[in-house]
């Protein structure tokens, strides 16, 4: 299990970067969401740090569907 120091971080550095890469997305879009709970259950899954947490957040913000956000 994942601290949730750990897990906040994660998802912090990956929205922003996602964000800073999509600048058309809004600070409280859904994915936001999608990518905590996404982050959440992979840190349930293993031990992982904040860089590679995020860098799992990121990718997981690339696959979804811009029509269902």
């Amino acid at each position: 299990m994942v601290d949730e120091t750990v897990l906040k971080n994660a998802a912090e550095t990956a929205w922003t970067v996602y964000r800073a890469q999509h600048p058309d997305v809004d600070a409280h879009d859904n994915r936001r969401c999608l990518l905590e709970r996404h982050l959440h259950r992979r840190g349930e899954e293993r031990e992982s740090d904040t860089e590679e947490l995020a860098s799992f957040g990121i990718a997981y913000l690339h696959q979804l569907p811009e029509d269902e956000c």
